[in-house]
C-alpha cells in the first residue's frame, strides 16, 4: 500500500498534539501511583469533574476554559488532600493499600461517574472559545487550535511541577516519600503529611486536564473509562516516578495511535499503542527513563 506523505506528516504532528494533551492526563497518576504508590483508578472521574466545572462556568460566565482549568486548581487540591485523608485513615493507616484501597478508588470512580449523570445526564456537553474551530496552516501542516493551545500550556505547566519537585523541599521531600518515609522523618518532616500534599497536586491537575478534554472533544460522564489504561500505561512507559519519561512515554502513543487511526481506522489505535506499549515494556521493562 503507497502510503500518501503528506497524510503522514499531518498523522505525525497531529500525534505530537495528542500526546501533549495524554502528558497532561497523565501527570496525576504519574505522581500518585508512580510517586506514591497509590492506584487512584478514580483520576478520570476527577478529570471529568473539571471538564464539567469547565462548561458550568464557561456557560454561565463566558471565561475561557483553561482560565477556568487554572482557577480551579486550588479547589481541587483542596479535595485531593481531603480524600487521601480518608483514604489514610481508612486504609494506609492500617497497612490495607492494596486490594481494599483500589476498591475505594473503584468505588470513587463509581459515585463520581454516577453522580455527573444524575446531575448532568447522558447528554455530550461542550464549551466555547475563540480557538476551538480555527486552525494554523503552514504549507501542507493543518495545526488545529483546540489541540496546539492545550499541547503547549500542558507542556509548560509540567515543566513547572518539574522545577517544583527538583528545586524546592517539599518537591524533593515528594520524590522521596515512597522511597524512604522514616529518613524524612529524620530530617523533620512527616510523610504523610508530604503524600497528602502529594496526592492535593495530583488531583489539581485535573481540573486543568479536564478542561483541556472538553476543549477537544465533547464529554459525558462515561467517557473517562477510556482514559484508565491509557494512563496506567503511560505511567509504566515512562518510567513511574520520571516526569520527563511520562511526556515521551504520552507523545509515542499519541503518535502510535494518531498513525494507526490514520491508516488503519480508529479502532485499532487502542489494540496497536497498547501492543507497542508490551513490546517497549519487554525491552526496557523499568520504562523509558526509569531507575
Amino acid at each position: 500500500m503507497a502510503i500518501d506523505l503528506n497524510l503522514l506528516i499531518n498523522a505525525v504532528v497531529a500525534g505530537l498534539l495528542l500526546g501533549g494533551f495524554y502528558a497532561a492526563v497523565s501527570v496525576g497518576i504519574t505522581i500518585s501511583f508512580g510517586m506514591l504508590d497509590i492506584a487512584n483508578i478514580a483520576q478520570p472521574a476527577f478529570i471529568l469533574m473539571g471538564s464539567y466545572a469547565a462548561y458550568l462556568i464557561n456557560r454561565s460566565l463566558h471565561l475561557d476554559p483553561i482560565l477556568i482549568g487554572v482557577v480551579m486548581t486550588p479547589v481541587f487540591y483542596v479535595l485531593g488532600m481531603a480524600v487521601y485523608r480518608l483514604y489514610y485513615h481508612s486504609f494506609e493507616r492500617h497497612g490495607d493499600q492494596s486490594i481494599q484501597g483500589l476498591a475505594f478508588f473503584f468505588g470513587l470512580l463509581f459515585v463520581g461517574e454516577v453522580s455527573l449523570v444524575l446531575i448532568f445526564g447522558v447528554d455530550y456537553r461542550f464549551v466555547e472559545a475563540s480557538y476551538i474551530g480555527p486552525s494554523l496552516k503552514f504549507g501542507i501542516l493543518d495545526l488545529p487550535l483546540r489541540m496546539l493551545i492545550p499541547c503547549v500550556i500542558s507542556l509548560l505547566a509540567i515543566g513547572l511541577l518539574q522545577f517544583f519537585l527538583s528545586h524546592s523541599f517539599l518537591g524533593r521531600a515528594i520524590l522521596a516519600v515512597s522511597q524512604d518515609g522514616p529518613a524524612l522523618q529524620l530530617m523533620a518532616a512527616n510523610p504523610t503529611r508530604i503524600k497528602q500534599a502529594a496526592f492535593g497536586i495530583s488531583i489539581a491537575t485535573s481540573s486543568l486536564a479536564g478542561a483541556f478534554l472538553i476543549i477537544i472533544q465533547p464529554v459525558e460522564p462515561s467517557i473517562g473509562r477510556d482514559y484508565i489504561g491509557r494512563i496506567f500505561a503511560i505511567c509504566v512507559l515512562g518510567g513511574m516516578t520520571s516526569l520527563p519519561g511520562m511526556i515521551v512515554a504520552s507523545i509515542i502513543l499519541g503518535v502510535v495511535e494518531s498513525i494507526t487511526a490514520t491508516f488503519y481506522g480508529p479502532s485499532w489505535a487502542p489494540a496497536v499503542s497498547f501492543g507497542f506499549l508490551l513490546v517497549a515494556l519487554a525491552w526496557r521493562p523499568a520504562g523509558l527513563m526509569g531507575r
